[in-house]
């Protein structure tokens, strides 16, 4: 407590200092105006922008420099003599992403060149050049160590799809705007898919029209920010400028027709308080409708053996095949039992079956099943603000809302599936009373999502001692329904009636989850002398999840068919909270040779504390030509209050058993104790990342990292077991696990072609390994969910980029090359896996500038139309032998894709979209 009250009395040191106030005008060599040019007072976070005339004012120290950077153009650094200081920035060897790195470094701001780490700085022009409609989806073309794809299933993971840098899930890297922590996602993975058992923030509730930049940090880095920061750093740095808005518009189509998009973003800024202030702004309005990529449904009445039974090698999801002696019978969908079944009632003879099954396919070959990409609509709304209190103090803000909704669709019943022999009244419900007009139902999925976040706080420069102390709030609601359709079981009333089933309602109130948090920050820092900097700070955290109840007919019994809702024993508040401080020091040894160290303690209200450390070095030779950098590190990641605290009924696809109801239960129940579930704690790492950097020229540059990371008692959602509370699946600290690995980054710009100017860019990330490390602690971790964890994401991306502009026009061209994915899906023979073939993924673009003001963009995304595809491959000799019949490589198809209805993706995923050729065209109006 000492230590935390030193802390704060620290921020009430005031010491004397002159100041003198800089202005003047920044142009480029044409003597053209620079609007939005940063101007930076080295070595502090004192800074302002120019307006739309090129103009500034800044209010600096005796003795200061000031750094000039603007996108595109070479920096400037000027002493900070006299009072008007005019600048000139040239283009030639210009840096082509924004120069000053905030992330990475508790102590002063630092150049990208003399950084000791590895930062990806993507500009808002690289986002926007990709024609993605949201911002994860931007990354996941600019960033190779970035993926994210949607999920096959898409019920309430449609509202957010997981992604990951390299390959080591959502939860393990933490995502920050203008420089705080963001919150959580309210959304648990759950379904058999990557991202399985982890949750993130919803990046693609930011708007991109109000980015500046995004700096990712590739590099372990919870000494410095705390919990999640395993993988790395997304910093968002959201615009500041006061001039030069603009507005938007925004539409697509795919090649198939489907898919439209439509969006508007307005973006604008302006000065307050006699220009002693700024305010930006965004707001951004989209939709985007359903896009369907069903497959053709094997029914699988083809190849049948006596009396009418499947040929060996399972049972096919769209084939009725019934033992009378068995209760627990196989209906196409859920196996379940249903209390008094009548085996007696049950048909044996599934001739009739049969033909029900290839006449609806005859007429309906998907099955009518949906999937694919969701409708969804979403609401975006954001403002970025601050205001000089004095002559060396500054209130700054942000805060933003985003409202999204989804819409999709669970698979379809069919009347085969759920037949009018078992639940008569459905010809009321889908249909006009007859049995003739049943042709079984799509329970629909909707899904509301609110997520919210802001930011106050207060800078202070003071005798060269920077003081930041903030609050930040942060939220995610989401809540479900589910239309068309009705809980079946078979509950009586005191009179005997029927409570559901034919008394069903077929519109629900599921319940949801909530989750938000309050974040208190303290940040000193200070440059000592020419050689050592200094930092510290505290952090204090509350978290609160939700899981909110569903209404009685959603949970009762088996629930509503496609999506049960939460029960009242399942659902709760639940909250926590930890206190962290840490310590930063920065020695440059030579004016070549730095050495970083930091280190931090958490303390958390429900598992106790962690000390975590970080050693940097770099060393820059051949003059300055030549970067060698690398770091150490360890790290921990605390298990989310939706890991610990979540437990539900699930209904999920097993192979062979179409979709099956499971539960999950938490690790803090009495079930868990009584099956001998241990508490979760933290989980814990070490980091090495080595890397060259090289520039022999102004205008051709690389770098090389490799990175090592080991987890310890790494959290994961296991299997599905049978325990005497049913089957079910729960969390569990279960092994460790490494990942290593190679990114590689290089750019050559500024060559002269004709009277245009071409420039290449080349990234890739190589796997090394990623893979477990020891024994699973309990038999609850599979092939299935080892390939999901560790193989799912490509083994190596690589993107290929060139751009080239000519007077009004601009042309890129992206190639994009996602690599091996590796799949065991639950229900394929162990002799088997399942591959992913790498693909190249190329994107055209061009822009013409029609005028000062207005530009049109034209985006051709997979311009080859190239599609996910997969291949059974062998794991020994009888996988071989498997592979050489067509009958049972055609089941084995069958079971992982749900009698092809998944025939693009198979059940558990895909490593990039499955959607096609996409025409994106926009026009932006500058203000």
């Amino acid at each position: 407590m000492k230590k935390i009250t030193l802390l704060f009395l620290l921020l009430n040191v005031s010491f004397l200092f002159a100041q003198k106030e800089i202005s003047g005008v920044v142009k480029d060599a044409s003597g053209a105006a620079l609007p939005g040019v940063n101007i930076v007072e080295k070595g502090t976070q004192n800074g302002v922008s120019t307006n739309i005339d090129g103009a500034y004012k800044i209010k600096v120290q005796e003795g200061a420099t000031i750094i000039f950077s603007y996108i595109g153009f070479t920096n400037v650094e000027k002493a900070a003599t006299g009072s008007t200081i005019n600048v000139v920035l040239s283009e030639e060897g210009g840096q082509a992403l924004q120069e000053i790195i905030v992330t990475g470094s508790r102590t002063a701001p630092r150049s990208n060149t003399t950084t000791a780490l590895p930062i990806d700085v993507i500009s808002a022009k690289d986002l926007a050049s990709t024609g993605q409609a949201s911002f994860d989806k931007a990354l996941q073309y600019k960033i190779p160590s970035f993926n994210t794809v949607q999920t096959p299933v898409n019920d309430a993971t449609s509202l957010l799809d997981p992604y990951e840098i390299r390959n080591m899930g959502p939860s393990r890297t933490l995502i920050l705007i203008n420089g705080k922590r963001k919150n959580l996602s309210s959304l648990l993975y759950v379904q058999t898919s990557p991202g399985r058992g982890e949750t993130g923030a919803d990046i693609s509730a930011i708007p991109t029209d109000a980015i500046e930049r995004v700096e990712i940090l590739r590099d372990g880095a919870s000494a410095q920010y705390g919990s999640d920061a395993i993988a790395g750093v997304m910093n968002i740095i959201l615009k500041k400028s006061t001039n030069g808005g603009s507005v938007t518009v925004r539409s697509g189509i795919t090649a198939e027709g489907d898919g439209e998009m439509y969006g508007v973003s307005l973006n604008n800024g302006s000065e307050v308080g006699n220009g002693k202030g700024f305010v930006n702004y965004t707001v951004d309005f989209s939709k985007v409708s359903q896009a369907n990529r069903p497959g053709k449904v094997d029914g699988g009445t083809k190849n049948l053996g006596p009396d009418n039974k499947p040929l060996s090698g399972g049972e096919y999801a769209d084939f009725i095949y019934v033992d009378p002696n068995d209760p627990i019978y196989w209906d196409g969908g859920e196996k379940e039992v249903y209390p008094g079944a009548n085996s007696a009632s049950i048909k044996t003879d599934n001739s009739n079956g049969i033909t029900q099954i290839n006449d609806f396919l005859a007429k309906t070959p998907d099955a009518g099943n949906i999937n694919g990409s969701p409708e969804t609509a979403a609401a975006k709304f954001l403002v970025n603000g601050g205001f000089d209190l004095s002559e060396n103090t500054q209130l700054y803000y942000n805060a933003a809302y985003v409202y999204k909704k989804v819409n999709s669709f669970a698979n379809y019943r069919t009347p085969y599936w759920r037949t009018l022999s078992d639940f008569p009244y459905l010809k009321d419900f889908f249909g006009d009373g007859t049995p003739a007009s049943y042709q079984g139902y799509v329970p629909t999925f909707t899904g509301d999502l609110n997520d919210y976040n802001g930011t106050l706080g207060y800078k202070a420069v003071q005798n060269g001692w920077n003081t930041d102390a903030s609050i930040t709030v942060g939220g995610n609601t989401q809540t479900y329904n589910v239309d068309n359709s009705h809980n079946r079981s078979d509950i009586k009333d005191e009179n005997g009636a029927n409570v559901y089933r034919e008394n069903s309602p077929i519109f629900f109130k599921p319940g949801g989850t909530s989750f938000n948090h309050v974040v208190g920050n303290l940040d000193i820092s200070k440059i000592l002398s020419d050689k050592i900097s200094i930092g510290f700070g505290s952090e204090i955290r509350t978290e609160t999840f939700e899981v909110i109840e569903g209404e009685q007919s959603s949970w009762e019994g088996i629930g509503a068919d496609s999506f049960a809702g939460n029960r009242p024993e399942n659902s709760g508040k639940w909250n926590r909270y930890n206190l962290g401080g840490y310590f930063d020091v920065a020695f440059d040894v030579t004016e070549d040779f730095l050495i970083n160290g930091t280190v931090r303690y958490e303390d958390y209200s429900d598992f106790g504390g962690a000390t975590v450390w970080k050693l940097s070095s770099r060393y820059k030779f051949a003059e300055d030509k030549v970067t060698l950098r690398g770091s150490l590190s360890t790290g921990f990641r605390a298990p989310t209050l939706h890991q610990i605290y979540t437990q539900k009924s699930q209904y999920s696809f097993v192979a062979g058993e179409g979709i099956q109801v499971s539960g999950i239960i938490n690790n803090v129940s009495p079930q868990a104790r009584l099956i001998g579930v241990p508490k979760l704690d933290a989980e814990k790492s070490t980091n090495v990342t080595v890397g060259i950097g090289v520039k022999p020229s102004r205008d051709f540059n690389f770098t090389i990292d490799y990175y090592n990371i080991k987890v310890e008692d790494r959290i994961i959602l296991g299997d599905i077991k049978s325990t005497p509370y049913g089957e079910v699946a729960w969390f569990e600290n279960s092994f460790d696990s490494r990942t290593s690995g190679l990114d590689v980054v290089a750019n050559y710009s500024n060559i002269l072609l004709g009277e245009g100017k071409l420039g290449f860019n080349l990234s890739g990330n190589i796997t090394f390994q990623n893979e477990r490390i020891s024994p699973v602690k309990s038999d609850n971790f599979g092939q299935t969910l080892e390939s999901l964890m560790f193989t799912s994401r490509p083994v190596t991306k690589w993107i290929l980029g060139s751009n080239y502009e000519i007077g009004k026009f601009g042309f890129s061209l992206n190639n994009t090359y996602f690599g091996k994915t590796t799949f065991n899906q639950a229900g394929l023979s162990s002799d088997l896996r399942t591959e992913f073939i790498p693909k190249m993924v190329t994107d055209l673009g061009v822009t013409f500038s029609a005028t000062e003001k207005l530009t049109l963009s034209l985006n051709v995304n997979n311009l080859l139309n190239v599609l996910p595809e997969w291949e059974f491959k062998a794991e020994n000799a009888a996988g071989t032998t498997l592979l050489s019949d067509p009958l049972q490589v055609q089941n084995q198809s069958n079971l992982i894709t749900f009698n092809q209805r998944y025939s693009q993706m198979t059940y558990d995923g895909y490593h990039f979209s499955q959607l096609g050729t996409m025409f994106n065209l926009s026009l932006n109006y500058k203000f």
